[in-house]
């Protein structure tokens, strides 16, 4: 069964920088996209950005505007989120998920929200002005 764990969240200032951890147990095959997802008070789950783990390819939403950056550590399914020049409306959820690829190297959203898609339980990030 897999299961995965956040870490790395807490409170932060505006402006400052904080790396989330997503680990992975268990056997993630077919589960080759792994995603970090947000989710604030009062709003719908949204995606944050996802990465291929046998390429490395990754996605980003269209807001990050190079702000975040997904990760993996090599030879491993320890995948990271860092978070740079924080802002309060970052203040969330953030959860990270599995799910297979669409195809070869093709992550979609849709796939995390599957029969398929696994998630953390969620750690808390709150950024303050």
């Amino acid at each position: 069964q897999v299961q995965l764990a956040e870490a790395g969240g807490g409170a932060v200032q505006e402006g400052g920088s904080l790396r989330l951890s997503c680990g992975a147990s268990g056997d993630m095959n077919p589960r080759n996209c792994m995603g970090w997802f947000r989710q604030a008070p009062g709003k719908a789950r949204e995606g944050v950005a996802a990465i291929y783990t046998r390429s490395s390819g990754t996605y980003y939403a269209d807001w990050v505007n190079g702000r975040f950056t997904i990760s993996q550590e090599a030879g491993n399914t320890t995948v990271y989120l860092r978070m740079n020049y924080l802002k309060p409306e970052d203040t969330a959820m953030y959860y990270c998920a599995a799910a297979p690829p669409a195809s070869w190297g093709r992550c979609v959203l849709n796939r995390f929200f599957g029969d398929q898609g696994v998630w953390g339980q969620g750690i808390q990030v709150t950024v303050s002005s």
